[in-house]
């Protein structure tokens, strides 16, 4: 059964079994369903553990074997390591003023419509724009008509989960690599459009690398964008090693669809929860008034309030499945009572158990995040007591957001700093409500979506220009 809004079902079964329990998926499969925050903290950085079947099988068909996702085992480390340089805290800085640009473009657009408006497409866009723009140094129009067309179908094709879907994940999860990537050349419409967002990529990121090259050539600046970073072209820098051509074009795609919607749908989320909140709302809004004109994004408690309790409440990948490679046991930060009364500490896995890690039923912990952990209240954060546990999880807040470990997403750092931006300019402009008899529900599909009634993906806001 697919639930109308996500969490009928997850967040019940916590409330009722506790943070570790079991389940049967399609085809009677075992799944173990973790929230406990030393287990997940043990999955996520241990090695025991790899990505499902499944989600590697999707991995190599949206993202080609030489991106971060997809390459070896042991290249995996080196890898992320040379394109981190692209994306930590001082090269994500550097990108403000195209953040800040995207965000008053976005403002114009809201100026001319109407005050009840989709908000969904219009961030879609602008975050997309963020990704040609700062990542791969191409602007919208630059990027081609087809290949923007291209991504929102894409999105569109992950914001989808029928019975029918659910049940071909479990078909595709039990079949070999080389059986799923002959399958996936299929002639139907999605397999269709996973091939072409792929081909797409291929050619937008072969063709940026060689007009980097270009103009390296000529004499010209290579590394206003994070291509540019990782390709380090400037001869005079000998201190760093720059990535080959080819390895900085096999990311393209990862970029374009990881970096996109996600960050989007959390702005999303996020807004609709703050429309909900007039009086916070209000506060938000005086302290960005009271930073403008030089706005200090890191020294805003109620911005990174509101920023961290939206990533709590909606982790955009609220479930991320593991399959561990060999036999295993996962430590417990609590007891756990197992049906035949027993006291257990630590669970036993066995190779090829397909392991969950619950990450939003972990960010609604009562133990750890407080008896409203289901309430979406920024204040826990101006409190001193959002998080009670020793674990360190995450890169950001106790988190696992952005996941945790070697598996990091990333671009963190990225998106918060684009949620900081866009915060401050769309609330410092414009008040948020939502519309009288509000339908719009939160689904999980291949991740978070707020949907309407009749199914399809969106977000109707009532939308007011500040006097």
């Amino acid at each position: 059964m697919t639930p109308t809004q996500y969490g009928d079902h997850e967040l019940g079964w916590l409330k009722l079994y506790g943070p570790v329990y079991r389940l049967k998926n399609c085809f009677g499969q075992d799944r173990l369903m973790v929230a406990d925050p030393a287990a997940l903290n043990y999955i996520a950085n241990s090695p025991q553990f790899k990505p499902s079947p499944m989600q590697e099988n999707m991995l190599y068909l949206l993202f080609g074997r030489k991106s971060l996702p997809c390459v070896p085992v042991e290249e995996h480390k080196s890898l992320r390591a040379a394109l981190n340089v692209g994306f930590t805290a001082a090269a994500v800085r550097s990108y403000q003023p195209i953040f800040e640009k995207a965000a008053s473009r976005l403002t114009e657009e809201l100026d001319k419509s109407p005050s009840r408006i989709d908000i969904c497409s219009l961030l879609s866009f602008a975050m997309l724009s963020i990704i040609g723009e700062a990542v791969l140094g191409q602007s919208p129009e630059e990027l081609g008509e087809e290949l923007i067309r291209n991504n929102f179908e894409i999105v569109a094709v992950a914001a989808s989960q029928s019975r029918e879907q659910i049940l071909a994940e479990a078909i595709g999860s039990r079949l070999p690599a080389w059986l799923f990537h002959a399958v996936a050349h299929l002639p139907t419409q999605t397999f269709r459009t996973i091939r072409d967002a792929k081909r797409l990529a291929y050619e937008l990121g072969n063709r940026i690398v060689e007009e980097k090259l270009v103009s390296a050539r000529n004499g010209l600046d290579t590394d206003a964008d994070v291509f540019g970073v990782l390709l380090n072209l400037d001869a005079s820098d000998t201190t760093k090693n720059g990535l080959p051509g080819d390895v900085v074009a096999a990311q393209t795609a990862l970029f374009l669809v990881a970096g996109q919607e996600t960050t989007a749908t959390t702005l999303v989320l996020g807004l609709r929860a703050l429309a909900q909140l007039p009086e916070f709302q209000a506060r938000l809004r005086s302290e960005i008034t009271a930073n403008a004109g030089q706005i200090a994004y890191d020294s805003m408690p109620l911005l990174n309030a509101f920023i961290k309790e939206t990533l709590r409440m909606f982790p955009v990948v609220p479930i991320d499945d593991r399959i561990a490679r060999e036999d295993t046991i996962i430590p417990l930060s609590e007891k756990i009572t197992l049906s035949t009364g027993e006291e257990i500490s630590h669970i036993c896995i066995e190779k090829g158990q397909i392991v969950s890690m619950a990450i939003a039923a972990f960010q609604r912990l009562e133990s750890r995040w407080g008896k409203d952990a289901h309430e979406f209240n920024p204040n826990r954060w101006l409190q001193g007591s959002a998080y009670r546990g020793a674990e360190a999880l995450g890169p950001y807040a106790n988190l696992m957001s952005f996941l945790g470990g070697p598996h990091t997403c990333l671009g963190w750092r990225f998106a918060v700093f684009e949620m900081q931006v866009f915060i401050c300019e769309l609330v410092r402009q414009f008040s948020f409500a939502l519309p009288e008899n509000d339908t719009v529900r939160i689904r999980l599909a291949t991740a978070l979506i707020p949907v309407m009634s009749n199914g399809q993906k969106g977000a109707p806001m009532i939308v007011s220009r500040i006097s």
